[in-house]
C-alpha cells in the first residue's frame, strides 16, 4: 500500500474595508478549518496578519499605523508594506503551504492595491512590479471579500476605540479603497467570494459557511 499522500497547502485571505467584521469571521473560518478533517488527517492552521506576522514585520506595521507629526510619503508607505510582506512570506507563509499547511491570512497584497493603490493614487504598474519582485508566483487560492458601505464600516471602526493613521483617512479615501477592492475582484474573479458584510452576524457567517464549503469542501 503506497503511502498517503500529504495534504495540500492552502492560502486563504480575507478582505475588506475598516470596520466590516473581519477579525469575529476570521474567528469563525479558523473554527471552521480547525475542526475539518482531509483524508483523515486534521488540518494544520497558521493564523497571520498583515502587516504584520512576524516579529520584524510587526515592528514595520507599527511605523505605518502609528498616528504621527511628520507625514508619510505615499512611497514610503508602499515599500514599507511590501518590506514586511517580504519577511512574513519567507519566515511564515511560504514555509508553512511548503509542509502542507493551510495559512489564514488578515489582508495580504490585494489590501494594497486598494489602499496604497486606488486609495493613495499609486500607479498599479508600480505595485505589480513590487508584487511579483516580492512574491513571485506566491497568490491566495482563495479571497473572502467583506463588503459594507464605507459609512457603515467608519462608523463600526469608530466604536471600537482609539483609530490608527490608516483609519483616520477622509471617508473619500475609504471609498476609494472600496472601489480598489472592488475592481480586484473583477480583475480574478475565480479567486474572490463576495460577502455581504451588512447582514446580521448569523447571515454573514452562513454565507462564509457556504463559501468554506463550496470552494474548499469545510
Amino acid at each position: 500500500m503506497s503511502a498517503a499522500q500529504p495534504l495540500k497547502g492552502r492560502f486563504i485571505t480575507v478582505e475588506g474595508t475598516e470596520g466590516v467584521g473581519k477579525s469575529t469571521n476570521i474567528a469563525f473560518i479558523k473554527k471552521r478549518i480547525e475542526s475539518a478533517c482531509i483524508g483523515g488527517e486534521k488540518i494544520e492552521l497558521v493564523m497571520t496578519r498583515e502587516p504584520g506576522g512576524t516579529e520584524l514585520a510587526e515592528e514595520i506595521r507599527q511605523i505605518l499605523l502609528t498616528p504621527r507629526s511628520e507625514t508619510m510619503s505615499v512611497d514610503t508607505e508602499l515599500l514599507l508594506v511590501f518590506a514586511a510582506r517580504a519577511q512574513h512570506i519567507n519566515s511564515v507563509i511560504a514555509p508553512a503551504l511548503a509542509r502542507g499547511a493551510w495559512v489564514l491570512s488578515d489582508r495580504f497584497t490585494d489590501a494594497t492595491y486598494a489602499y496604497q493603490g486606488y486609495g493613495r493614487g499609486i500607479d498599479i504598474t508600480r505595485i505589480r512590479q513590487l508584487e511579483s519582485f516580492v512574491q513571485g508566483d506566491l497568490r491566495p487560492d482563495l479571497t473572502l471579500l467583506l463588503d459594507a458601505p464605507v459609512e457603515l464600516g467608519l462608523a463600526r471602526a469608530s466604536a471600537r476605540g482609539e483609530l490608527d493613521r490608516i483609519e483616520l483617512e477622509k471617508k473619500c479615501f475609504f471609498e476609494k479603497v472600496r472601489a480598489g477592492y472592488a475592481a480586484q475582484m473583477q480583475r480574478e474573479p475565480e479567486r474572490f467570494s463576495l460577502v455581504d458584510a451588512t447582514q446580521n452576524l448569523c447571515d454573514v457567517k452562513n454565507q462564509v459557511h457556504r463559501i468554506l464549503a463550496d470552494k474548499l469542501g469545510l
